[in-house]
């Protein structure tokens, strides 16, 4: 764990990140899949056993040890999220699965955000990110966060926008949410650093700060791909 860091901030981050897996269990909880229940308890299983692992890895320092190899280790909390859901795309079962999710759901998960961009804001102020990674920088996902629950209300509560709208909003905040992953990845003290190298991004390779590349942001990236997919079949089918 950082040293010296205020423990409201690692309670608030465990917070959200528990949020954010209650709300995609949800979201598998309310698909029309004729087995969404069972569906939901092993996913929630699996995501569950993933956040132990990567908290083990990064209480025992397995990430901040040794940052200097190629690839760093690093990449064991990132590289296999992003395979799942390559996988997902790519099978029958995984397309069966993604086009029964709720895009209410999904889109509220978005919210999570703003507690994230607020946890960002307070590791820069004690030096384990840099100020590039905060609403203060360039990192715009704030907007992602405070933009989703009136999507989701207007869009699919109250049905006043259009699947092009929701569709644009989507394309647009998936690029927000690329854009610090990419500034969070290049500040990070690996071999191919490449910004803040005065206060780069340490934060990510301790617990509870892990979770944030290894689960909520491949989630998130997960439910934009998901929307996306469901609204260009829609928008096709009404063409």
């Amino acid at each position: 764990m950082i040293e010296n860091l205020p423990i409201y901030i690692t309670i608030v981050f465990a917070l959200t990140t528990v949020l954010t897996l209650l709300l995609f269990h949800f979201a598998v909880l309310n698909s029309t899949s004729d087995n969404s229940v069972g569906n939901a308890k092993i996913i929630l299983s699996i995501l569950s056993f993933w956040l132990v692992i990567q908290a083990v890895l990064s209480l025992n320092d397995f990430y901040s040890a040794d940052t200097t190899g190629i690839p760093p280790r690093f990449a064991f909390a990132i590289i296999p999220p992003f395979v799942t859901i390559l996988v997902l795309f790519m099978t029958k079962r995984g397309l069966a699965f993604i086009d029964n999710l709720p895009l209410l759901n999904i889109t509220c998960l978005n919210m999570v955000r703003i507690p994230v961009e607020i946890v960002l804001y307070w590791l820069f102020l004690h030096k384990a990110v840099p100020k590039l990674m905060t609403f203060e920088g360039r990192n715009f996902d704030l907007i992602s966060g405070v933009t989703a629950p009136l999507i989701a209300y207007l869009g699919f509560t109250r049905e006043k926008l259009s699947n092009k709208i929701i569709l644009y909003w989507n394309v647009i905040t998936l690029l927000l949410l690329l854009n610090v992953l990419t500034i969070g990845v290049l500040s990070g003290p690996f071999i191919f650093q490449a910004f803040s190298f005065l206060q780069p991004d340490i934060a990510v390779l301790h617990f509870p700060f892990v979770w944030l590349p290894a689960f909520i942001v491949p989630l998130i990236f997960f439910g934009h791909l998901v929307s996306i997919r469901q609204l260009l079949k829609s928008i096709k089918q009404i063409e």
